[in-house]
């Protein structure tokens, strides 16, 4: 009974936000406003029609909108929304897919695309410039977070042909108990990463299973340091292959200056102890801490980088304390990722829902500008604002919830670092993995002192170009590892 009743009210609720909502929308309607029309979206990944899309985009406008019916246009065969892919078929690219639908005899009116994907369908001429018409409908676009509004913007060149309605984000989360019994100020918001290192050295105290770390670019126990590091190489822009897959770029002084410097802070205890499989496997199984898996949470961490989505599982675990035997809760605040001083604000860990813009072959242009407008409006945002994963792309809504009080701005007040081209390569050669995974290894070689940095990059570079070589001659066939060379040091 009690079910039935949460439902109700849940269901009472949302209708009587998205009633209102309805009425604002149609009020000084014109009169062929009330006209039946079509409008149809196709996304990069479509498969016709999404019941979550259609939930998580559409629905309100529908409801708001009764004349305007939504037709989703598939630009993939179904067949592969489940990995249907036969022996030795490649899976067609689906940016190539929806250019093709976009420019066909139906042609979706809005499309939407993933940030990676943006520079180049805007490259290519096929939306439509926004600001425009942003100006001529005087759209407010001020209370759009930086992390969106400046992310777009930065993807045309300074204009808009696109607007987000969500996006999810990371902050730098800390533990207030460990900096004021280490007598160490807070972080502050634009802190750069070298300042977040020297914090992290004043912080790490003990040995072994006792030891308080300063820092971990994750909160999870034993994290990797390879592909955590990534978020401060990201920024950078710095490529393990060139944007076709075929040739390897890490045999230069920018990878050797970042390995060198991510190996002496490891030597320097700025992050925690190299992973001992065995004790990874006890922590993550204790018994007596149930976040024995989370450094941050056991109150082994001072700092590490977080979602927004993890929220949710400190405050929990906090209002919960007494359930959970060995945990203490957690006096945390946050502030902005740090960046480079060459990339000021610029975060690694930023990713933008439901990108969309205008067809430039938009056969109802005017109803597609409707949509994008209503979606990422006032109303939509302040309706979306109770999701505790997503964050609504309006600052006005972005408020701590469960009456906490932390510096919500962190996740937003930053810029996402400049998309590259791995995405495509990573969909078109399945097993470039592999390449990375030499580059795993090594790269832990250089941190247990086996090798200097440059030797182990120029090992990468030669297994890797190899690994790349059979890739492009024997295309859908694993490529055969080259024997690891042992590599002196210096």
């Amino acid at each position: 009974m009690k079910s039935i009743t949460r439902k109700m009210v849940a269901t009472s609720l949302t209708l009587a936000m998205v009633v209102p909502l309805a009425v604002a929308c149609t009020k000084g309607e014109k009169a062929d406003d009330k006209q039946e029309r079509v409008l149809k979206i196709a996304t990069s990944m479509g498969f016709g029609d999404d019941e979550y899309f259609r939930q998580q985009f559409t629905e309100i406008f529908e409801f708001a909108n009764p004349n305007i019916k939504i037709e989703m246009i598939p630009t993939m065969d179904d067949k592969y929304r489940y990995g249907g892919v036969q022996p030795g078929e490649k899976m067609p690219d689906p940016m190539e897919k929806l250019k093709e639908v976009m420019q066909g005899d139906n042609p979706p009116d809005v499309v939407m695309v993933g940030f990676e994907q943006l520079p180049d369908i805007i490259e290519s001429n096929m939306l439509t410039q926004l600001d425009p018409l942003i100006t001529k409908d005087k759209f407010d676009t001020t209370g759009i977070v930086p992390a969106v509004i400046d992310g777009i913007k930065n993807a045309g060149s300074g204009k808009l042909y696109a607007l987000a309605p969500t996006f999810s984000s990371s902050a730098l989360i800390y533990n207030k108990k460990m900096f004021t019994d280490a007598g160490v100020d807070f972080p502050k918001d634009g802190m750069t990463w070298d300042e977040v290192f020297d914090l992290s050295k004043r912080l790490t105290k003990g040995e072994g299973e006792n030891r308080l770390n300063g820092f971990s670019f994750s909160t999870q126990a034993q994290g990797d340091l390879f592909y955590g590091m990534q978020m401060y190489t990201a920024p950078l822009q710095i490529k393990m292959f060139d944007d076709a897959g075929d040739k390897m770029t890490v045999d230069t002084d920018q990878w050797e200056k970042v390995w060198t410097k991510m190996a002496q802070l490891q030597k320097d205890n700025v992050f925690p102890e190299l992973m001992d499989p065995q004790k990874g496997m006890n922590r993550k199984f204790d018994q007596e801490n149930p976040f024995a898996y989370d450094d941050f949470m056991s109150n082994r961490l001072a700092m590490g980088i977080i979602n927004y989505g993890q929220i949710q599982q400190i405050t929990n675990a906090n209002k919960n304390a007494a359930s959970y035997k060995g945990f203490t809760p957690i006096d945390w605040d946050v502030v902005t990722i740090p960046s480079h001083p060459e990339a000021k604000g610029v975060g690694g860990s930023i990713y933008m829902n439901g990108i969309m813009g205008i067809n430039a072959k938009a056969q109802n242009p005017d109803d597609a500008w409707k949509f994008i407008k209503f979606v990422n409006g006032d109303d939509w945002a302040k309706l979306k604002s109770y999701s505790s994963y997503n964050l609504v792309a309006r600052s006005k809504y972005l408020k701590p919830k469960d009456g906490l009080d932390f510096h919500m701005e962190a996740f937003y007040n930053v810029i996402p670092a400049p998309s590259d081209n791995n995405f495509k390569i990573y969909r078109d050669k399945p097993n470039i993995y592999q390449v990375q995974e030499i580059g795993h290894q090594l790269f832990n070689n250089v941190l247990q002192g086996k090798t200097t940095a440059r030797e182990a990059l120029k090992e990468w570079q030669t297994q890797g170009d190899a690994m790349l070589k059979q890739m492009k001659e024997n295309p859908g066939e694993p490529p055969k590892p080259m024997t690891m060379q042992a590599v002196p040091a210096g």
